[in-house]
Formats: C-alpha cells, sequence, structure tokens
C-alpha cells in the first residue's frame, strides 16, 4: 500500500472545514479557546473515550449523541481552558454547546460531538460561546485548520496534525487529524482529545471497529505521567466523499483504511509523547519476541510509564536495571531469563542486557547515544513472533514546574 503524507490536517480530506477563535475563556487573546469542524455531508461516526470513572460532561453527551443519532454526525465543537467536569449543570452546558453550534449549521443538535478540556472543577460560562459561535461558524474554512488545532492546546508547545493519501478501489481517499496533550497522559486513553476526519466510505460499526483495534496500540500505549485524565476522547468522522464502494465487511478495502488510520495516530501518539509536559526526549520502546500482542504491549507500556526509567533517560544514564525492573513488574507470563535489551538513537545501538543479564558496554558510547531528543529502548523477549510499541517522553524539572501552577 502506497500512503502520501499530505498538509489540512482535519480539513485534508474532501468536504470538511474547521475554525478556531478566542471568545474569553482564555484570557490571553492570543490563544484560541474555541473550536469548530464540520462535514458538508452526514458522516458515519465513531468515538473511544477515557477509562477513568470521573468522566467529563461532554463524553457523556456525546456518547448520548452518537446513540440517539445512530452513529451520525455533522459537526464536532470543541473548547480549552475550562474541562467542563465535576460540575452540576456540565451536562447543561455540554448540550447548550451542540444546540449553539447547530443552531448556525443548521444540522440537529444530536449531530454535534462536543469537548472540552482544561481545568477539572470549574465552571463553564455558556455566555462567550454563544456570542462568539456565529463569527466562529461564519469563519469556517477548509484553509482554517491550524486555528482549529490551536484551539484545543493547553500545555501543548507545538501544534498536532496529521495526514495521508492513499487508493481504495481506484479511488483518492484522506485521513487527517489532530490532537491535544502533553500532561495527564496514561495508557487507556489520557487527557488528549483527538478528531479524525476522512472521506472513505465505511459504515459505521466498521470504522468503530477500526478505531478501537487501533486506539488499542497506538493511544492506549501512550505514557506522559501516569494520569488518566476525565475528558480524553478520539472520534472519526467518515463523509464517503472519496467516492469509494462502501466498506461494509472486512475485505482489503478495510485492511488499507486501517492500514492508514494507524499512520495518521501513531504519527499523532508519538507528537504527544514527544510534546510531553517539560519533556526533553521522546521515548520509543518497542518489544518483540512476545508470546502475544498482548503481552508485548503490557511490557512496552511497563516500561515506558516508569518514573525512575523517564528521569535516567532524562539523566542520559544508561541504567539498564531500571528497564529488567519494569520488565519484571508487568503483568504477563514470560521468562525473564531470555530478555535482551538495547539502547539506541540516530548515534547508534548498544546493547546493555542479554539472558536477563547485565552485558559490558562504554558507559561513553552510551552516553552519546542516549544525548539524542529522540531514544528507542528496544526489548526482545525471545520467546515468540508477536510485537508492539509504546511511547513516551522522560521525566523533568520542568513537569513539576508546569503542574506546580497549572490553575494560574
Amino acid at each position: 500500500m502506497e500512503m502520501k503524507k499530505v498538509e489540512g490536517g482535519v480539513c485534508a480530506a474532501k468536504g470538511y472545514e474547521a475554525n478556531g477563535l478566542n471568545c474569553g475563556l482564555n484570557l490571553d487573546r492570543n490563544k484560541n479557546d474555541l473550536a469548530l469542524i464540520y462535514s458538508e455531508n452526514v458522516c458515519n461516526a465513531a468515538a473511544v473515550y477515557t477509562t477513568n470513572k470521573v468522566k467529563g460532561a461532554p463524553i457523556l453527551v456525546t456518547k448520548e449523541h452518537l446513540e440517539k443519532s445512530g452513529g451520525y454526525v455533522r459537526a464536532v465543537i470543541v473548547n480549552s481552558k475550562i474541562a467542563n467536569t465535576c460540575n452540576a449543570d456540565g451536562v447543561q452546558k455540554a448540550e447548550m454547546m451542540c444546540k449553539l453550534a447547530a443552531r448556525e449549521l443548521g444540522v440537529k443538535p444530536e449531530e454535534v460531538i462536543v469537548a472540552s478540556t482544561g481545568v477539572i472543577g470549574q465552571v463553564l460560562p455558556i455566555e462567550p460561546i454563544e456570542e462568539y459561535i456565529g463569527e466562529l461558524a461564519q469563519g469556517l474554512s477548509p484553509q482554517h485548520h491550524g486555528e482549529a488545532v490551536n484551539a484545543i492546546m493547553t500545555t501543548d508547545t507545538v501544534q498536532k496534525e496529521y495526514a495521508v493519501s492513499f487508493e481504495l478501489d481506484g479511488k483518492t481517499c484522506t485521513i487527517g487529524g489532530m490532537a491535544k496533550g502533553s500532561g495527564m497522559i496514561h495508557p487507556n486513553m489520557a487527557t488528549t482529545l483527538n478528531f479524525v476526519t476522512t472521506d472513505v466510505a465505511i459504515s459505521t460499526e466498521l470504522i468503530q471497529k477500526a478505531l478501537s483495534e487501533i486506539v488499542k496500540v497506538t493511544y492506549n500505549c501512550l505514557s506522559i505521567d501516569g494520569d488518566t485524565s476525565t475528558n480524553d476522547m478520539v472520534s472519526i468522522m467518515a463523509n464517503g466523499l472519496a467516492g469509494n464502494p462502501e466498506i461494509t465487511e472486512e475485505n482489503e478495502a478495510y485492511a488499507v483504511f486501517k492500514e492508514a488510520l494507524y499512520e495518521v495516530l501513531m504519527s499523532l501518539t508519538r507528537m504527544l509523547a514527544k510534546d510531553g509536559e517539560g519533556a526533553s526526549k521522546l521515548l520509543e520502546c518497542t518489544c518483540v519476541g512476545a508470546p502475544d500482542q498482548d503481552t508485548a504491549i503490557i511490557v512496552a507500556k511497563s516500561v515506558i510509564r516508569s518514573p525512575l526509567l523517564k528521569c535516567a533517560m532524562f539523566g542520559e544514564d544508561a541504567n539498564w536495571g531500571r528497564i529488567l525492573c519494569a520488565i519484571g513488574y508487568a503483568e504477563a507470563d514470560f521468562e525473564i531469563d531470555k530478555v535482551a535489551v538495547d539502547l539506541a538513537s540516530a548515534k547508534g545501538t548498544i546493547a546493555v542486557c542479554r539472558d536477563g543479564s547485565g552485558v559490558d558496554f562504554s558507559e561513553e558510547k552510551a552516553k552519546e547515544i542516549l544525548g539524542e531528543d529522540e531514544i528507542n529502548i528496544n526489548i526482545n523477549l525471545n520467546q515468540g513472533d508477536a510485537e508492539a510499541k509504546a511511547w513516551g517522553c522522560d521525566l523533568t524539572y520542568d513537569y513539576v514546574k508546569i503542574n506546580g501552577d497549572y490553575r494560574s
């Protein structure tokens, strides 16, 4: 399958427009805080949500809307700065956001996905959103995807968007997405908001199946700090404007769609990991030679979320014992005395463990390898053919500084 990276983020696929602006939730007028994504056609849609028992009001409303509409949507409205979580009027406010967007777009409220991110427990004022929703909708454009990305950023330092084009049954198809998230990120969804759009024609059932399966090996394999947020969501909209025969069974076209979706979500996951709060290094842990994929995922995630390992990577210290420790408490069945570990980067690769025991290596070479801003931790369990990846970042002084005064 040939895939080509393209520009445009959530507006790369046919028939999508977006916009973002500052409505006053964020006192910094140079920072957008309200965004809208719109499809000219009705979309088949699917979503995956946080596993936290405390769920933001927008999550509850979006789930209800997708059930009520049968999975058909036209738009997404999202705000930053205030999470609209743990508030007595949260559901009411989330519903009002959908009604305001629906009014401006001429669609039904249940055809609107709603999301919020920011401080938990603060009441969301609806007045600024009501005041600016008209301007927001009037400014919808395929060229304004960057304004929408800017509106969902909180402690993010860079915009995160990615899109690819590919062929399906002779038709050029596109999948694009945008994401936010820097902290409160841990496997099983994190404080990430992720909105994906495509012009592929695919049934609601299969788009949900594809999303759930790809999230398992991308976003759910991401850990910044071990905290699972309350507002996490990945949603996908498919409007069918590419003109391919609708995918209604798990055939070759479905496999191609899943491969392209993996490329987009994996790339966004890497961006989220690299932009972890205070991070100086992207960490990618690859576990191969596992008896099954679930074991590979569990081991890779166990390593990537280890605070001690994160600190060692920040200090550029090849303390491989911390890797073995994290492998050892992974809740999976395998033999530790067959495990091999390498550390790698653009500066090369160095073996630090074989058969569950340390091997001689050059500390100078290891320091050089770990001095790069992208580090690979390669694990071979030597007990099968399954593999998986997990992503994270180092743990730095700046993480504490950022989260010591987050509300201010």
